[in-house]
């Protein structure tokens, strides 16, 4: 499965659901109430500079800075719904 911190710049997913982290496990509450709910796009708009970190998202209608740690609980789906 992919997750959003591996996604390609700039193409459309869909959020498949939201993965705790053992080393976070509150961060998948706080990313769902921000807008990271199954079956919202997603797409990665540009990574920062230097090393990729953060990430400039965008979910619905709203962008927002992800660190890649944030990321990568987020696992995605392909926009045709199939795995």
């Amino acid at each position: 499965m992919m997750n959003l911190a591996q996604a390609p710049l700039k193409t459309s997913w869909r959020v498949r659901q939201i993965i705790p982290s053992e080393a976070a496990p509150e961060r998948a509450s706080q990313l769902e109430e921000i807008g990271f709910l199954p079956g919202e796009w997603v797409s990665v708009v540009t990574h920062g500079f230097p090393g990729g970190d953060p990430l400039v998202v965008r979910v619905g209608l709203s962008t927002f800075a992800l660190r890649r740690e944030e990321a990568m609980c987020i696992e995605l789906q392909p926009k045709d719904g199939h795995d």
